[in-house]
């Protein structure tokens, strides 16, 4: 892993204007599922909010939720070969996946991990995340404005 202070330089072309938006375990549930800690804003309303601040970009996304470790990881793989980045809220697996750690720091994209609440103010086990270790940036505790963040701080970087 690169030294923090040292930029990593990332695979993307000029036509590679997607992200891949990854959502992991019971993000399908949100607005339904522990509202006092989630909030009441659905998965939907996230896409198409994260699509909207994309467009403003000029990025498309591709969206990706699954309960499934294998799931994420397949799209993580698929997404070196059209994406020029993904923005990622690994849910549960933050925790405990080195397996999707592994497939973003082998996909050579930048990495934007999101959160909705703040996990660090949470339960202990809840306060490491394999995925921050390769991620570009984190955001924990925004809540849905996490995901802009995220998609804002891309786009940023790659249009340097």
């Amino acid at each position: 892993m690169p030294h923090r202070g040292t930029p990593r330089r990332y695979r993307t072309t000029v036509t590679e204007r997607r992200l891949l938006l990854l959502n992991g375990p019971n993000l399908n549930l949100l607005g339904t599922r522990q509202p006092e800690v989630y909030g009441v804003t659905t998965l939907a309303e996230i896409e198409s909010r994260v699509a909207d601040v994309a467009a403003d970009a000029g990025l498309q996304v591709r969206a990706v939720q699954s309960n499934h470790e294998g799931v994420l990881v397949d799209a993580i793989q698929a997404a070196r070969a059209d994406c020029a980045g993904i923005v990622i809220n690994p849910a549960a697996y933050s925790h405990t996946s080195v397996a999707i750690a592994d497939a973003l720091r082998s996909a050579g994209l930048p990495v934007a991990e999101v959160h909705l609440s703040n996990i660090h103010a949470r339960e202990e086990f809840r306060h490491h995340s394999y995925v921050s270790a390769v991620a570009d940036m984190v955001v924990a505790g925004a809540g849905p404005l996490g995901y802009e963040m995220a998609v804002r701080y891309l786009a940023g970087r790659l249009a340097q």
